[in-house]
Order: structure tokens, then C-alpha cells, then sequence
């Protein structure tokens, strides 16, 4: 359980790498991450000896006789002196750490460059002495506490990229239900957030079918893909990807929208993504097959050409946009909202409040969910007015009664009782027809009908004779007043 003692603890940290002189919070949060990943091996290995006892196979045993100096459960006990050289020293736990699973697997090649930056002994203490009252079993306090790190990035970064909040995240995959049968991407992955809540929604809706072999080599291996190409970024989301239990985990270290990325071509049947809004591109280090579909510099219209692209037939895409996606008039605009209304199956427009993303930025923003096709098939499409997550709409965000969010879930997933709704509820269709008629604008408020109450007034002669009346009923008061004075 994350506790507001935890809490506190982890910002009287967060102050000691500021006091060391580490202030840029994705440092912070790597070194962290560091050792929590660490402390995760340690428990591993306790778990690996366990079976040993029942199996007498020891064989995959992360530690044993000649680095067992390197385990947590060793290190901590020691002076904070011998323990910064024991992470400080050639082969010592960070080297142990980066090379875990050999050279040759991708999560080395990420750590490749990853360099050990805390600067004293007595830090390095302290943090280990945190983290070592963190319960690593529990999954909920060990996401709560990776997301309460997350929030400490609290300015967007320089490519328009910023956090999802978990809640949002969560939303988001129970729209789209993964199964175990699918391949789920972010193309834009950053922490890997989306990846890592597609996972616990399996996890916890397929707990007898990940115990088939099969089925667990493939969540293991090929279930969640990532691109990312951001080095600190990648770092982060590959651990976290590992510490939520997923072992090998394909994260690509590139751009996604470059020409380094053109094998990503119906590669996937999820796709869940919050891409950076940053604003306009080189056009000529772009994917010339992203280029065709969407020709544009606006990376919001790229990415939604890259994930048509990536998805197989018949895969969905929730993604996050920024309005200016449903009502832009420029050519680009037009023609990537008339592929997903024409020859795709556009499913849902859900928009949400400003505030959302504060206090990291307060754009306008909405979630588009469609399913590739090539056909067509998108007959009416079902908008959504969300007015409350739960949260204050802020900078505070603190929590508030008000929540749009399972009423989103329970109505998107039964959409076909939704057809008598009219269009001044929070909720309704707009058949294909109408939506091609209005240059295929996606803007709910574009369709949604505001009903006004008539209010009426008393009239102004009414009016001077209540004030008469109240007048006369003070004069009255103030005679019985002075009487009793």
C-alpha cells in the first residue's frame, strides 16, 4: 500500500538529489528506477531458491558464490561508504545490473549508456533505505510509487511529450479490452505506461490462460511492443516494463515516424498512444509511406498515419489528440479524418476536459477509437462529452466526486442501446452521412444541441412593490427596536 508515509519519504529523497546536485527529475527517476530494479533481482533470486528447494535445479540462479556481494539483501547492511564503491567499482552491482541477461539482449543494449550519477555515499544510503521498506510483491504499491515518481516530471518535454495520467490510461484499455491473443503497441512509449496497463488489464481477465505455456511465451516475448527514441526514456520504460513481471519486453530505441521505422507495417492488433503534440517536423526524415497517407509536418497527423500503417486488418487504435485533429481545415486535417470516417471503421470520439493534463499542459484533447479496415465500415459514430475524471481540472488535481469515467466504459461498451439518445445528452450518434456533409469535422460540439431554459422575470412594477413592502416591514422592526431600548 502506498502510504502518504512513503510519500513523504520519497520527496525527503527527491530534495537530498536536488541538495547533490541532480535536479533534472528523468535523472532522478532513473536512478530510482535503478535501484528498484536492483532490489527487484534480489527478490527474484529469493523466489528462484525457493523453487530450487522443491526442484533441485538451481541452474537459473541470478547470483551466486562469486557475486553474491552484489545481491541487495548483502549491500544494504554495509557501510555507505563500501556500499558507493561496491556500485562505483568495475563488475560491481550497476555493471551487474546493465549487463543482467547478457550482453546480447535488448534490455543491455538499452543500458549501454547508462551511467551510475548518484554523487555521495550518504544519498545512495538513504535511497537504498527507502526503497528497502517497499514491499516489491505488491504490484499496486510498486506502480503507485513508480507513478508517483512519474509526476514529479511536471513540465512537458522539449518533443511536446507529457504524462498519462493513470487513470486516463486505465480508461483507455478497458474501451479496448486486450486479449491475450493480441500484439499491443505504443509508438510513442515514453514510460511505457500504456504497455504496462494493457498488462495488469490481462493479468487480471486472463489469469487461468496466461498459466498455457503458449500463451505465456507470448506475453513474455511478443505481446507488447514499444519505439521510443528517447535513450533516458527507454531506460525508464524498459524497467518498467520488467518490474510489472514482463521479462523481454520488444522496445525499439528509434523514431517512430523515420524511415528507420518502415518495417512497422500491419505489425499489431492494439495500438493505445499519446503522442507528442509537437507541433511540425522535417518532412524529408519522415516514413515515405506516412508521408503518402498524411502530407503534413504536424506530428499529430503523422502519428495517426503511422498507426493505420502498423495496424494488421481488422486491428483497433485508441489514441489521444489534440482538438485542433477533429475540426482543422487544412488539406492534411481533412484527409486523414475522411480515411478514418471512409475507409476505416471510426467507432468513437470521446472528448475530454482541458484540464486533464495539468499541470503539465492545458490543451483541449480528445480520444479517438477506430479499427483498421481498408473498407470502410463506419456506418454512425458515437461522441461523448466528458465533463469530470475524478480529478479537479487544476493544477491541484486533487480527487472530486464528480467522474465521467465508468459511465464512458458502460456506455461505449454498449453502444447499441444508445440509439434513442438525443443530442443534449452527454452521449449520442451522428450517422456517416452527416459527418461527410460537415467536411468530415469531428468536433462534438460541431453536432450536440444546447438546450436553454427560458427564465422569467417578475415585472418591474412587481418588483418596486416587494422592495415597498421589505421597506416598510424594516421601518416597522425598527420602531419595535427602539421601543424595547
Amino acid at each position: 500500500m502506498f502510504t502518504q508515509e512513503l510519500q513523504s519519504k520519497i520527496d525527503q529523497v527527491w530534495l537530498a538529489f536536488h541538495s547533490g546536485g541532480l535536479s533534472n527529475p528523468l535523472s532522478v527517476i532513473e536512478q530510482i528506477t535503478f535501484l528498484l530494479f536492483i532490489k527487484q533481482l534480489d527478490e527474484l533470486q529469493n523466489r528462484l531458491q525457493q523453487e530450487a528447494i522443491i526442484t533441485g535445479d538451481s541452474s537459473g540462479f541470478i547470483y551466486n558464490a562469486e557475486n553474491m556481494e552484489l545481491r541487495w539483501s548483502n549491500f544494504k547492511n554495509i557501510s555507505p561508504e563500501e556500499m558507493f564503491r561496491l556500485f562505483q567499482k568495475e563488475n560491481g552491482v550497476f555493471d551487474f545490473m546493465k549487463n543482467f541477461g547478457g550482453k546480447s539482449t535488448a534490455f543491455s543494449k538499452f543500458m549501454k549508456n547508462a551511467t551510475f550519477m548518484i554523487p555521495t555515499p550518504r544519498l545512495l544510503a538513504q535511497v537504498v533505505e527507502m526503497l528497502d521498506n517497499i514491499d516489491m510483491k505488491d504490484k499496486d504499491t510498486k506502480g503507485d510509487l513508480y507513478e508517483y515518481m512519474l509526476s514529479k516530471l511536471s513540465t512537458a518535454g522539449s518533443n511536446g511529450q507529457f504524462r498519462t495520467p493513470r487513470h486516463i490510461i486505465k480508461m483507455m484499455v478497458e474501451l479496448t479490452k486486450p486479449t491475450t491473443e493480441d500484439v499491443v503497441c505504443d509508438p510513442s512509449a515514453g514510460s511505457c505506461g500504456f504497455l504496462v496497463g494493457a498488462a495488469e488489464y490481462i493479468n487480471t481477465h486472463y489469469k487461468q490462460e496466461l498459466l498455457k505455456p503458449a500463451v505465456q511465451n507470448h506475453y513474455q516475448n511478443a505481446q507488447f511492443q514499444g519505439m521510443e527514441f528517447d535513450p533516458t526514456m527507454i531506460r525508464i520504460g524498459a524497467m518498467n516494463l520488467i518490474l510489472h513481471g514482463i521479462e523481454n519486453p520488444q522496445l525499439k530505441d528509434v523514431d517512430s515516424l523515420s524511415q528507420a521505422n518502415a518495417d512497422f507495417e500491419e505489425k499489431v492488433s492494439l495500438i493505445l498512444a499519446n503522442p507528442p503534440f509537437k507541433g511540425s517536423l522535417d518532412k524529408d526524415a519522415v516514413d515515405e509511406k506516412v508521408i503518402a497517407m498524411v502530407d503534413s509536418k504536424k506530428t499529430e497527423l503523422l502519428f495517426l498515419g503511422l498507426m493505420l500503417k502498423g495496424l494488421k486488418i481488422g486491428g483497433r487504435c485508441a489514441v489521444i489528440i489534440p482538438d485542433g485533429v477533429l475540426f482543422g481545415s487544412s488539406t492534411a486535417h481533412k484527409k486523414i479524418r475522411k480515411e478514418l470516417v471512409e475507409n476505416q471503421a471510426l467507432q468513437a470520439v470521446i472528448s475530454m476536459p482541458s484540464g486533464v493534463f495539468k499541470p503539465y499542459a492545458g490543451v483541449s484533447t480528445a480520444i479517438l477509437i477506430f479499427a483498421k479496415t481498408n473498407a470502410g465500415g463506419t456506418d454512425q459514430v458515437w461522441f461523448y462529452d466528458m465533463k469530470a475524471d475524478g480529478y479537479s481540472l487544476d493544477d491541484k488535481r486533487n480527487p472530486v466526486k464528480e467522474n465521467d469515467i465508468p459511465d464512458v466504459v458502460a456506455r461505449y461498451h454498449n453502444r447499441e442501446n444508445e440509439t434513442d439518445r438525443t443530442r443534449t445528452e452527454q452521449s449520442f450518434f451522428v450517422p456517416k452521412q452527416e459527418i461527410a456533409d460537415n467536411g468530415y469535422d469531428l468536433s462534438i460540439n460541431k453536432y450536440k444541441e444546447v438546450v436553454y431554459e427560458q427564465k422569467i422575470y417578475a415585472k418591474p412594477v412587481e418588483i418596486i412593490a416587494n422592495i415597498q413592502k421589505l421597506d416598510e416591514e424594516r421601518r416597522e422592526l425598527m420602531v419595535e427596536l427602539l421601543k424595547i431600548l
